[in-house]
């Protein structure tokens, strides 16, 4: 079933204990989930933004505990901490099954949110979760997929987007490497 509010308006439910979450036509919020980390970030279409994709390698389903994480990607110099930076703790991975080189993983202290990724193969972007954006409107318009990659590792029964023309696939990783969470 389809969701049915209005999504030409900002959407801010209730998701976690943080309630200040904002967006505007250049800029949004991400917020881990008890609200400790909040992050300002640029959207599709303003300098800074890189793109978004689903991930359905080994790695990101280990990582969000899932069978794919929806990411978008940012580069580091649009990438601002509004509160909770202290907080972040990071977990590095050494061999990653996307590109055999170090992947840092930055996470809320107080609820283990993963907020976003560095890998040293992507220099200067920035791998965000589309489930830690404050408008839920974004989620399913600006930030809608715009590749899926590893599609080889998606689990049989999730469709993925093979029928969906606005959205690129690749077997493995996308070959430009803008999608390497």
């Amino acid at each position: 079933m389809a969701a049915t509010a209005d999504r030409s308006e900002p959407y801010f439910p209730l998701a976690g204990l943080a309630s200040d979450g904002w967006s505007n036509e250049n800029e949004a919020t991400a917020t881990c989930l008890c609200g400790a980390i909040q992050l300002a970030f640029p959207l599709p279409d303003s300098p800074g933004f890189v793109t978004t994709f689903i991930c359905n390698c080994t790695d990101c389903r280990k990582i969000t505990a899932s069978m794919f994480a929806s990411n978008f990607t940012v580069l580091s110099t649009h990438l601002r901490h509004l509160r909770g930076q202290s907080n972040l703790r990071t977990f590095k991975q050494s061999h990653t099954i996307g590109s055999h080189q170090n992947m840092t993983n930055y996470f809320c202290g107080t609820c283990g949110g993963l907020m976003y990724r560095i890998g040293e193969r992507f220099e200067r972007q920035v791998f965000m979760r589309i489930g830690t954006v404050d408008d839920f409107t974004l989620q399913e318009t600006k930030l809608y997929p715009r590749v899926e990659q590893f599609t080889k590792d998606r689990v049989s029964w999730v469709k993925g987007f093979d029928e969906d023309e606005r959205v690129t696939q690749f077997e493995g990783m996308s070959h430009d490497g803008k999608g390497g969470a």
